[in-house]
């Protein structure tokens, strides 16, 4: 049974810390940085709703919440979380992730989710590691499937979003025997973009 633990995690210039009241100004300018909170088909806060954003966070029994922070200069550029943890089953998932602007399509979303899927599988012994994201959040599904991740199917009428309409959820996991593949193949991925 796996035990989800708040826990620092750091590779490839990246730093996963547990999410505090101390992140909330950061995760703002992170926000900022592109006005994420406009795009309709993410949870990103607005720089008024950035500290609720962060208490609910915390509040969730479910959710382990991380600051994602540049490990050179110490900026927070983002945030990600376990979350839906099912200790019986050994499952957790991996979501509510965004980064700022500038930090997309860079090396970092790759870096946060092989820190977050080694320590699911290598360090807690998890059994299956779920992703899941908006029907129309296009970006995010070929991000999560350049991952490696198998599309498990669509939950029809399963969410609200900010403005009211609800949301369909697309469904992804990896299951153990895919991670030793999956995890080469992001290390390689990363050396491709290193050079």
């Amino acid at each position: 049974m796996i035990h989800v633990d708040p826990v620092t995690l750091e590779f490839n210039g990246v730093r996963l810390e547990p999410l505090g009241l101390h992140h909330v100004e950061g995760l703002r300018a992170a926000a900022g940085d592109g006005e994420l909170w406009n795009l309709r088909v993410t949870s990103v806060p607005a720089p008024h709703e950035t500290e609720t954003y962060v208490r609910t966070a915390l509040e969730m029994t479910n959710r382990l919440a991380f600051a994602v922070v540049d490990a050179s200069t110490d900026t927070v550029i983002g945030t990600t979380s376990y979350h839906d943890i099912m200790p019986a089953i050994d499952r957790v998932e991996i979501g509510y992730t965004w980064y700022a602007k500038s930090r997309q399509k860079s090396h970092v979303n790759t870096s946060c989710k092989l820190l977050l899927l080694s320590h699911a599988f290598d360090t807690l012994g998890g059994a299956v590691v779920g992703l899941r994201t908006d029907n129309f959040n296009y970006a995010s599904q070929a991000a999560i499937e350049r991952l490696g991740a198998k599309k498990d199917g669509v939950i029809r009428h399963h969410a609200p979003r900010r403005d009211g309409t609800v949301r369909d959820t697309v469904m992804y996991s990896i299951v153990r025997g895919e991670w030793i593949e999956i995890k080469s193949h992001l290390h390689y991925r990363l050396a491709r973009h290193a050079k």
